[in-house]
Parts: structure tokens; C-alpha cells; sequence
């Protein structure tokens, strides 16, 4: 099987592919505890690895997944990608930016996708039905507002929202007190920016399919305009399709071999 890895901050998520079929997904607080599994059960040693970090060096990467007993693939602006890049500076577009793309044309072929990720920045991208990156924006996230409210002013409390979106009783517009006005202005004013962004997009694409994924997308995916398709695994979707598409590529163009 094949695994690929989205490495962030704090955690990693994994994924285990054959094919095109998701077998299992994984987090782990470390790269230690990641090999420490792989070291022992089932599935053990992966084919291939395809890695995308946004935080780490593709030296520390690689120091740090030394004890796999394979090939690993640094997701990177060079990687060919199955999908076009219309984006005036490809270098610094992120590579999760990218594998949300991916996952997206995957999944919906030959549509135009609105690609929305709640993590800690949202990110807003569409993909148009040539399968072109057509870019995006960036606006920051749930938890960055409230920690911007807290750091920039006096007075205001740290709000923290629950981790999962889970047991959020949505706030009332007119808030009562400061901290429920904190939680209203946040959460209201996240799912009215995604709102307009809907009905921006949805006037030029009608059959627009839009995808929600990222840490914080169960918060806000029964607060936004229907149709919506919420795929929680969406970067390690597209990671795979990337890591199969150079790993054809590489075997397509190896002497000796036949497609």
C-alpha cells in the first residue's frame, strides 16, 4: 500500500491507500510514535510515501522518516501534479493548498470546485473544469481570530471554541455578554464570509460543487448554503492521486517496463 503523510505543526495525519481506496488514517503526536506502529502490525512498510509539510524542511523530513524502508517523495512546487496551476507565484503556494486541489478534481471530474479549508487559516480555492488552479484566498481561521482578539487588545478573554466543532450550541447574533459576543462575532462572521463567497461564486459557476474539509469544517458545514460535500480526508485524497500519478509517470518512463 501506499501511505502519504500530511505533517503539520504539532501532529501528523496519515493515510493508507491501495489504489485509489482509503484503507486506513492515522494521527500521531509524533514522528516516533508513527514508526513505532510501522515497526510493528499490520500494515507495516508502505510501497511508496509522498510527505506535505507547510512547517518543515524536506531535510528534516527526511532525517525524521529515515527508519521507513522506502522511497520518500517531498510534496514541493516542483512535484508534477495532475491539475494546472494558473497561480502568478507557484512557489509559495502551499502544498496543502495544492493537495486539497488535487483531491478535489479527483473526486469531482470535469466540474468547477470551490475548495474550502477550515484550518488554522481559511482557505478559499477554485479549480475550474479543465481541472486549472485558478488561486484563491486566505483569511485567517476560527482559533487565529479569537487569539488575535485576546493578543491585540486589554481586556478581551481567550475564547476556545470546542476542538471539534462538537457540542457548539450556534451563538445568537445578539450576544448578551462579552464572551458570547466574542463567540457570535467569530463563528457569525466566519459562515457569513463562506456564505458570500457561495453566492459570489455560484452566480458565474450555477452547478458549482463546493468542498469543505479541515479541522474546523464541522463547526460550519450545517451553516452553509446547501449543496455542500463535507470530505474530511480531502489533503490525503489528493495526496494520494499526486503520489500515484508520479509513481505511473516514473514507471511509464523506466526502460523496460510497459504501461
Amino acid at each position: 500500500m501506499n501511505l502519504v503523510i500530511d505533517w503539520g505543526n504539532s501532529s501528523l495525519k496519515t493515510g493508507w491507500f491501495r489504489e485509489d481506496k482509503q484503507i486506513v488514517t492515522g494521527h500521531y503526536p509524533s514522528v516516533d510514535a508513527l514508526l513505532a506502529e510501522l515497526d510493528g502490525a499490520s500494515p507495516g512498510q508502505p510501497a511508496h510515501v509522498l510527505v506535505s509539510s507547510t512547517s518543515r524542511p524536506a531535510d528534516e523530513i527526511r532525517a525524521g522518516l529515515s527508519g521507513l524502508n522506502s522511497e520518500i517523495r517531498i510534496l514541493d512546487a516542483q512535484t508534477p501534479v495532475p491539475i494546472r496551476k494558473a497561480y502568478d507565484t507557484p512557489h509559495s503556494l502551499g502544498t496543502d493548498r495544492v493537495a486539497a486541489a488535487v483531491g478535489a478534481a479527483s473526486l469531482f471530474p470535469d466540474q468547477a470546485c470551490l475548495v474550502l479549508d477550515l484550518g488554522t487559516c481559511l482557505t478559499a480555492d477554485f479549480v475550474d473544469p479543465d481541472a486549472t488552479f485558478q488561486g484563491g484566498l486566505i483569511s485567517p481561521g476560527l482559533r487565529m481570530r479569537f487569539r488575535a482578539m485576546h493578543e491585540q487588545t486589554a481586556r478581551l478573554p481567550l475564547v476556545e471554541p470546542p476542538t471539534d466543532g462538537h457540542g457548539l450550541d450556534w451563538p445568537e447574533l445578539t450576544a448578551k455578554n462579552t464572551r458570547s459576543a466574542m463567540l457570535s462575532g467569530v463563528v457569525n462572521g466566519l459562515a457569513f464570509e463562506m456564505n458570500g463567497l457561495l453566492d459570489a461564486y455560484r452566480q458565474k459557476w450555477p452547478d458549482l460543487v463546493v468542498v469543505l474539509c479541515g479541522g474546523d469544517a464541522s463547526v460550519f458545514e450545517s451553516h452553509l448554503k446547501p449543496p455542500i460535500f463535507a470530505v474530511p480526508e480531502l489533503v490525503l485524497v489528493g495526496l494520494n492521486r499526486i503520489l500515484r500519478y508520479n509513481v505511473e509517470n516514473l514507471h511509464a518512463h523506466t526502460p523496460g517496463t510497459t504501461n
